[in-house]
């Protein structure tokens, strides 16, 4: 028999719709029937990709007697995280607090009041690895909510001012960031570096997108200038992501990233993609590349995007959550291979193959042939060395292999999709495609990014007003921060790539709702806006997780809007933000490290560039290539056709053309030189402020 999720639209969801559990989703039915019949509420909250929230729906969840406990004992309500970051926020610092470490699937008891009284995660059927049997569990608070009410209450009580307290950010308002202050984070960032094997922290190891972003910002700043902090950093950011990209956590066959590495090798990942990772890590390996100059960076780059082109991009335009770690029931099936798989696909090429990526039939034992996760064990210049071929004769080689493997691949059970489209993640797809698009000259890029805003701005808008997901033509929940500020930088990195004034005058648009639907009168912005739903608190998250802080990407948006001069206030409303987190920053700086990319976008001048010209004339072709010539975090571009219209960047007014042809502005801090029409006369002025 259906339960209550029978008729939600989030594939998450609809997975649990037939377990025998009376789940219900987050609704005021369910809360109301908590009250009603005075019975705690069991929380369970997860997403589609997440492996052991399949483990604990098979083993639990789809078990007829654990079901008749939580139907009989509980009021059950389960929660995508995806869609409602809001719930997973308050509830994960709830059991942060409570275990000391969180994850998904989350498990929380509530009063009918919704505070927290007792939580974890995963729990499994019978008591082991230190963790309770769920049964046992289930019928344990089911008789301490009998026999044992105040300490419930007490417990709930003390939880939630607790982390209401934690959500009250009260920083240093007087604090003053400088580059000497972004320094100390850099030097923090460094001294925590795993130099042996690349990243932050020890296994699992997740890859760091924004925290390698701060370094690429911290070094095109001081371009050219002698700098040791500055080499160091340079040194790290080749260092992991070369560790990452080598293969393991990134798949060689078909491009993409996993969740994480469950090792400090990156060797054996967590098979699961995600669609914010790849979106990040993609941006920054674009970035890397132009920085260094290192073609296997924009390799992985265009292989990602590739990748999400090809298997998480909706006919419409819109970019999918998420793919499974699993397939037919087991975890990384779809991607790991046997020797004699790969023999038989490659033939002839194997010997290449073979030596590039470390295997051998010999290590296979006992006659059974082990799982192989393929990870490069030489680089392009040795191989191609011990072969007497050219590095290109040796890439041409294994391309060929990895498209004979992805042939062989694509005849697999595929991991299930999460087909829902959210406006956030996709706004960080979107930036990707936007820059790389410019950057990497791929029309298909750009193609993709206007289809992308267009499926945003046309599917998940109504009255005027944003919404957090959509999926088969029906939109979920109203937009949180995180998806305004996302998408207003989205349609900023569109614009400078496809310079038509809508996209700018949206993003101006979204900035003005922005503000009015989240801003904090004590600085700042909530995640949830001004007519959400009353729930146990108003979420102001601040720091970064698998995703930068909402609050982190506004101050962003707004210092960027403030420099295309039409909202000049918002750069102190920006750096106020800044000042409140910027000492937490520099302790902490891999968990507030989209703040200081802000903060190193505010520190340092900005190079505001105003073209006007026909796009159709080669003269403007030749300003623009000049333009993505090199990697800049810290300039703004504003392009218009003559005669310059209405809804445009208030730079681009009053900029007529020079002689007659297509001409650049230049200013740095908005003091501007004389306009130029020539592409050696622009380069010279973005090189030489």
């Amino acid at each position: 028999m259906p339960n209550h999720l029978v008729h939600e639209n989030s594939p998450y969801l609809l997975q649990h719709s037939n377990n025998p559990v009376d789940w219900y989703p987050w609704c005021a039915d369910a809360l109301k029937r908590a009250l009603t019949e005075d019975k705690p509420i069991f929380l369970s909250i997860g997403y589609a990709a997440c492996h052991w929230c399949h483990v604990m729906e098979h083993e639990s969840f789809e078990n007829q007697s654990t079901a008749a406990i939580m139907n009989e004992s509980f009021i059950n309500i389960k929660v995508d995280r995806e869609e409602r970051p809001d719930l997973d926020s308050i509830y994960m610092a709830a059991t942060v607090a409570m275990t000391g470490s969180g994850g998904w699937p989350m498990s929380v008891f509530l009063t009918p009041d919704l505070r927290p009284f007792y939580a974890g995660t995963y729990f499994p059927p019978e008591a082991r690895f230190n963790m309770p049997a769920f049964r046992e569990l289930l019928k344990g608070i089911t008789n301490a909510w009998k026999t044992q009410r105040d300490e419930i209450a007490r417990v709930g009580e003390q939880v939630t001012q607790y982390i209401q307290k934690a959500s009250d950010h009260q920083g240093n308002q007087a604090w003053a960031f400088s580059q000497n202050t972004l320094n100390q984070a850099t030097d923090n960032i460094l001294k925590s570096y795993d130099w042996g094997f690349g990243g932050w922290g020890e296994a699992p190891k997740f890859p760091q997108p924004m925290t390698i972003e701060f370094l690429l910002y911290q070094v095109a700043g001081i371009r050219g200038e002698k700098s040791e902090l500055a080499e160091k950093a340079v040194k790290a950011v080749r260092h992991s992501l070369q560790a990452m990209s080598r293969g393991g956590m990134y798949d060689v066959i078909g491009g993409g990233f996993s969740r994480y590495s469950v090792d400090n090798l990156w060797k054996t990942p967590h098979f699961e993609k995600m669609l914010y990772d790849n979106a990040q890590l993609a941006k920054t390996y674009l970035h890397a590349y132009l920085e260094t100059g290192q073609i296997e960076f924009r390799d992985a780059c265009e292989e990602t995007l590739d990748f999400l082109l090809r298997e998480m991009t909706h006919p419409e335009g819109g970019f999918y959550s998420s793919l499974d770690a699993d397939s037919e029931g087991k975890e990384g099936k779809f991607y790991t291979w046997t020797y004699t798989e790969i023999q038989s696909a490659l033939g002839s090429e194997m010997k290449f193959f073979e030596a590039a990526y470390g295997l051998s039939k010999k290590r296979q034992t006992s006659g059974e042939e082990h799982e192989i996760i393929l990870q490069r064990a030489l680089d392009d210049k040795t191989l191609a060395t011990h072969f007497n071929i050219t590095v290109e004769e040796l890439k041409t080689k294994l391309k060929f292999c990895h498209s004979r493997l992805l042939h062989e691949r694509n005849k697999r059970t595929r991991p299930g999709t999460d087909d829902k489209i959210l406006t956030g993640w996709n706004a960080l797809a979107l930036t990707a495609f936007a820059e790389a698009g410019r950057y990497l000259a791929r029309q298909d890029y750009l193609k993709a990014a206007v289809q992308n805003a267009s499926f945003l701005l046309e599917s998940l808008q109504s009255n005027g007003r944003l919404h957090r997901s959509w999926r088969e033509g029906q939109t979920r929940q109203n937009a949180f921060l995180e998806d305004y500020a996302a998408l207003i930088l989205g349609l900023l990195a569109l614009y400078q790539s496809v310079p038509d004034q809508k996209w700018y005058s949206n993003a101006l648009r979204l900035a003005d709702d922005m503000l009015i639907r989240f801003a904090d009168p004590q600085g700042g912005f909530f995640d949830t806006s001004c007519d959400h739903e009353n729930l146990l608190l108003r979420p102001k998250d601040i720091q970064d997780n698998a995703t930068p802080s909402g609050n982190a990407l506004a101050a962003m948006a707004m210092l960027q809007l403030a420099e295309y001069g039409d909202r000049p206030a918002w750069q102190k409303m920006a750096n106020d933000m800044l000042a409140l987190v910027m000492e937490t920053a520099i302790r902490y700086p891999t968990a507030f490290a989209m703040w200081l990319c802000a903060a190193d976008f505010s520190s340092k001048p900005t190079t505001q560039v105003a073209i006007i010209g026909s796009s159709e004339k080669p003269e403007m072709v030749a300003l623009l290539n000049i333009l993505w010539q090199h990697y800049n975090p810290h300039q703004i571009i504003a392009i218009s056709r003559e005669p310059v219209k209405d809804g445009i960047p208030s730079i681009l007014n009053d900029r007529p053309l020079k002689n007659g042809l297509p001409t650049a502005y230049v200013c740095h801090g908005f003091v501007c030189q004389e306009p130029v029409n020539l592409p050696i006369e622009l380069s010279r002025l973005l090189t030489n402020k």
